[in-house]
């Protein structure tokens, strides 16, 4: 049916935009060029005698922009997510078999070697290491001396006081500064060895022989 030249029955069809009964072509997202069609077909027809307004529709066209705008932001940020990931993804795995040094109260000792560490000195004074084992007895006692402010290292030789070899396994360390104010407890990061990586909801982190994982942002050093 016609009228005044505009068919009722597909209105869609004087602006080329003639519906598609094929399942293969069914569109469900209105386009650009199906848009502009749509806004020239409405300034053809609109009220003579209640023309809208041309801020009316420059309105239209901000919107349709914005929107347009928006996904394809969303589309290159989420590519550039991917490729951030991947890149990180590649920077850990090759950490594994590496030293890191981590913020942690607790170290892993192997059979031969020792445990490297340092402790952040907010004030200077003389500093002093303990390591526990999992019962929490002492089995090292270090006096390290006078240390000014920063990162003071130490490294613990796997010996106890008596200058035996203690087990392989985990050990807590404190650290302790005295000065004219007291003692305080000092912040420690530790060396540990990654044994793998993993890729969850959180993120990337590391897995450390002994030692809880951190994650990647986490690493201060490597050995």
């Amino acid at each position: 049916m016609s009228v005044g030249g505009v068919n009722t029955d597909n209105p869609y069809s004087n602006l080329g935009l003639a519906l598609n009964s094929s399942a293969d072509n069914k569109r469900t997202e209105l386009g650009q060029d199906a848009f502009l069609k749509l806004m020239t077909a409405q300034m053809q027809h609109q009220d003579p005698m209640k023309p809208m307004e041309s801020g009316d529709f420059l309105g239209q066209i901000a919107q349709f922009s914005t929107v347009s705008g928006i996904q394809g932001m969303q589309a290159s940020l989420a590519g550039l997510s991917t490729a951030l990931t991947s890149n990180q993804t590649l920077q850990a795995a090759s950490l594994v078999g590496h030293g890191v040094m981590v913020e942690g109260k607790e170290a892993y000792l192997f059979a031969e070697g020792g445990v490297a560490g340092s402790a952040k000195l907010e004030a200077s004074g003389a500093l002093s290491v303990e390591i526990t084992d999992a019962s929490g007895q002492v089995v090292r006692h270090m006096d390290l001396g006078t240390k000014p402010v920063g990162d003071a290292s130490f490294t613990w030789d796997g010996l106890d006081d008596a200058g035996n070899r203690v087990e392989q396994g985990s050990y807590g360390v404190t650290a302790k500064v005295m000065n004219e104010s007291g003692t305080k407890a000092v912040t420690t990061q530790l060396m540990g060895m990654v044994s793998s990586v993993s890729l969850g909801s959180a993120g990337l982190s590391l897995n450390l022989y002994g030692m809880d994982p951190v994650a990647l942002s986490a690493v201060r050093e490597i050995l």
